[in-house]
């Protein structure tokens, strides 16, 4: 029997773009075991409910994370409207809903820039994040903000779209799409990725369901899940079904998550068609008396909220769970027998999102 030795791994390494910490046990070169040690960027967001009021909260809520802070926004505010039974306008379902697709491709490819880098492919790297560019530029028109933008609201949204401005996303939408089919061909056809993806870290669907996956990790399972289906916000409105693959290994996440980037141009598209006119946003009045659940699909999977007030303008209870605390446990299992220099692709193929996790 080969000799056993603990390595630690994180929290600081140059292929993580966040805190992880892991004891690998090894043997020799190969893995048999992982232990997760998380804590470092812990913040106490959700304990400030008791501080912030239900509608400042919403500023709150967005900076549990940079990447995903849209669709914190709207999984905060759509439980606290249902709490109050607040309806919002039509519009502002349909605007929250381009702007989470937009945060989609924005937050997809960021990830297809770091696992790049992550794999010495640099002139990949770098044309993943100028595209991306292009969507952080259709924030600052139509938010002011390029990475936070703070538009949500309860009752709605702060910010309209003009014509020009669903013009101008629309056209951009298709310069990107043509823009982003070499890079695909390229990430999805070079020998670099082919040879260090294919094969690594496989996980059968019942194992991917059995421990708790969500999101692409889930679906390049061939788990056909996506709580888009749910109908919230305008997702009721609009022609989408699951992007799955059925390899379940790293590569088959890579697969998917391009698949998604392509399905959202085609949403965005639709949603731009469909917008109704109207107002954005309805009055508030009284304070939250109750408590909600719901899920969202958030770019790495789905997100839960939970929110409990209690008829003061301070809730009870927020409490979040993201895509990154489910995707954990998976994650661990892929990383039993694989190598120890395949380690950092391993975790990046799950996107993680430690300031999410933490809070």
């Amino acid at each position: 029997m080969a000799k056993r030795s603990i390595v630690p791994f994180g929290p600081q390494h140059p292929v993580l773009p966040e805190p992880v910490h892991l004891d690998l046990v090894l043997e020799d070169e190969t893995v048999v075991g992982a232990i997760p040690n998380i804590g470092f960027v812990h913040r106490g967001l959700e304990k400030l409910v008791e501080l912030k009021d239900f509608k400042s909260y919403v500023y709150i809520a967005e900076r549990v994370c940079g990447i995903c802070s849209c669709g914190h926004g709207i999984g905060y505010c759509e439980s606290v409207e249902h709490v109050m039974e607040v309806e919002i306008p039509e519009r502002a379902k349909y605007l929250r809903t381009i702007w989470m697709e937009m945060s989609r491709i924005h937050s997809h490819l960021l990830w297809m820039g770091l696992l790049a880098d992550a794999m010495g492919f640099e002139s990949l790297f770098m044309e993943s994040w100028r595209l991306r560019e292009k969507v952080l530029d259709l924030f600052d028109l139509t938010t002011g903000g390029r990475i936070i933008f703070s538009v949500n609201c309860v009752g709605g949204v702060l910010k309209d779209m003009t014509a020009e401005m669903l013009q101008e996303i629309e056209r951009t939408m298709g310069e990107m799409e043509k823009a982003f089919k070499p890079l695909e061909e390229t990430f999805l056809g070079e020998y670099t990725v082919l040879s260090r993806l294919k094969g690594l870290g496989k996980m059968g669907p019942e194992q991917a369901v059995l421990s708790g996956a969500v999101g692409p990790t889930l679906r390049a399972s061939g788990i056909r899940y996506d709580a888009r289906k749910l109908g919230y916000c305008a997702y009721k409105d609009l022609d989408i079904e699951p992007v799955i693959d059925t390899e379940g290994d790293a590569y088959a996440r890579c697969k998917v998550r391009m698949g998604e980037v392509r399905q959202s141009f085609d949403l965005i598209c639709q949603l731009v068609a469909k917008i109704p006119e109207g107002p954005i946003s309805v009055p508030v009045k009284g304070n939250p008396k109750g408590e909600y659940f719901m899920r969202i699909e958030q770019p790495r999977g789905e997100a839960v909220y939970y929110v409990k007030g209690n008829g003061t303008k301070f809730l009870d209870r927020f409490r979040l769970r993201t895509p990154t605390t489910s995707n954990i446990p998976p994650m661990l299992d892929m990383l039993k027998g694989c190598q120890l220099a395949d380690v950092p692709l391993l975790i990046l193929t799950i996107d993680p999102c430690i300031s999410c996790t933490e809070r």
